[in-house]
C-alpha cells in the first residue's frame, strides 16, 4: 500500500488521487444511470451515492452540487451516442443514419429510461441555465452531424434534394425524442416502427 501511495505521490504530487478519481467515476456512473432511470429531480444525492457504494459526504469532494454532476453526466452520456460512427463519411449516409437510430432504439428493449437530453430538456431547462446550455449544445452537435450526413446523401443522389439539410436534421432529433416518449408511454415498439418508416421510406427517400 505504501508503495502504491508513493507512486501516486511521485506522479501526481499527492497521495490518494487514484482513489479519488475512482470514487468520482463511481459517482458519475451512478449519476448517469439514475438520471436516465428517474430524471434529475427524482435522483437524490443519497440515491446516487448509495448506487455508487460510497458515503454521501464524499459526493461534495468531487462535485459542487447535483447540477454540477448533471453537467458532467450529460457530457459522458453524449460520448456514448456513437457520434463518430454517424459522422463516418466512408459509410453511405442513409446506412449510417439508419444504423445510428437502430443503435439508439436497441438500447431501450423494455421501453424505459429514454434519452438523457430529452429527459433533462423536459425537466430542468426552465430552472437551470447551465443545464439548458448543455442540453442545447448536445442537440445542436447531434443535429450538425446529421446535417452533414443528409447533405452528403443529397450530393450522392441517395437523399432527395428538396429537403433543407439543417431543417431535416433538426426535425429528426426532435422526432426521435418524441418517439422515445411515445414508446415509453405505449410500452410498445410501434412508435419506433413508425419513425423508421416515415424517416427512411418517406422523408429521406
Amino acid at each position: 500500500m505504501f508503495g502504491v501511495g508513493l507512486a501516486i505521490l511521485e506522479t501526481t504530487g499527492h497521495i490518494g488521487s487514484m482513489a479519488r478519481r475512482s470514487m468520482r467515476e463511481e459517482i458519475l456512473g451512478a449519476g448517469v444511470e439514475l438520471f436516465l432511470e428517474r430524471g434529475f429531480n427524482a435522483a437524490a444525492v443519497k440515491d446516487i451515492t448509495d448506487r455508487a457504494g460510497v458515503p454521501k459526504g464524499s459526493f461534495y469532494n468531487h462535485f459542487e452540487s447535483k447540477e454540477a454532476l448533471a453537467e458532467v453526466a450529460l457530457e459522458r452520456y453524449g460520448e456514448t451516442r456513437r457520434m463518430s460512427q454517424l459522422g463516418d463519411r466512408s459509410v453511405p449516409p442513409v446506412q449510417r443514419m439508419r444504423q445510428h437510430f437502430e443503435f439508439l432504439r436497441d438500447e431501450l428493449p423494455e421501453f424505459t429510461k429514454g434519452c438523457m437530453f430529452g429527459n433533462f430538456g423536459a425537466e430542468v431547462v426552465d430552472h437551470s441555465e447551465p443545464l439548458r446550455k448543455r442540453v442545447k449544445g448536445n442537440w445542436d452537435y447531434w443535429a450538425g452531424i446529421l446535417t452533414e450526413a443528409i447533405a452528403q446523401g443529397q450530393a450522392e443522389g441517395t437523399i432527395r434534394t428538396s429537403l433543407d439539410p439543417h431543417q431535416a436534421a433538426y426535425y429528426l432529433t426532435s422526432a426521435w425524442e418524441g418517439t422515445l416518449l411515445r414508446a415509453r408511454a405505449d410500452k410498445s415498439p410501434e412508435a419506433f416502427e413508425v419513425f423508421f418508416v416515415v424517416t427512411f421510406d418517406a422523408l429521406l427517400a
